[in-house]
């Protein structure tokens, strides 16, 4: 499969900046500093949910001020695409939260069905309690679950398709330095 990057490249030319880098960090901040004030004496097993929740995950956990286990976990309905599928299970968690209060990190609450589909894994895996915190959680009335709500969010955005901040666009730009939306998306 050969990609267009001209393509790719007109899709960040043209979209739209729906935050910008310093935005974002602030809003990162303010996570962490919530989640530091609720989490701290609960001895968290941290689960960064991959691709998407790397770049997040790597800004919020080294501003989490206490002890914590870090490891990741790769659940997907994309797989590159713009609309998701099945869920499939690329990487399990391997560390043991048993009894334990467990973080999961994930860079957007959209529909909700990855992230309802991890909380029920962890739940049903022997987790005391399972706990949510993502970068975006878009603002439709479309979740899988009515009363599907992450317990941290840094921002709440419109219903387009966007990318940045380890949201991608067909694979691509998880590295742009805020939140964009694609145009006509």
């Amino acid at each position: 499969m050969s990609v267009d990057l001209a393509h790719i490249r007109q899709v960040m030319a043209e979209a739209d900046c729906l935050y910008t880098e310093e935005q974002v960090e602030a809003a990162i901040a303010a996570v962490a500093q919530t989640i530091n004030d609720e989490l701290a004496e609960r001895n968290p097993v941290v689960f960064c949910v991959m691709n998407g929740g790397l770049i997040f995950s790597g800004k919020l956990v080294p501003k989490l001020n206490f002890p914590l286990e870090l490891s990741y976990l790769h659940a997907t309905r994309y797989r590159n695409e713009t609309s998701g599928g099945e869920l499939f299970w690329k990487a399990k968690p391997e560390i043991s939260f048993i009894d334990r209060d467990v973080l999961i990190i994930d860079d957007i609450l959209d529909e909700g069905h990855t992230l309802g589909a991890i909380i029920d894994f962890c739940r049903h895996a022997g987790a005391s309690a399972v706990h949510t915190a993502v970068l975006i959680d878009k603002d439709h009335q479309r979740k899988a679950r009515p009363e599907m709500k992450a317990d941290y969010v840094g921002l709440s955005c419109i219903d387009r398709y966007i990318f940045g901040y380890g949201m991608d666009y067909k694979g691509y730009w998880r590295n742009a330095p805020g939140i964009y939306a694609v145009k006509g998306m």
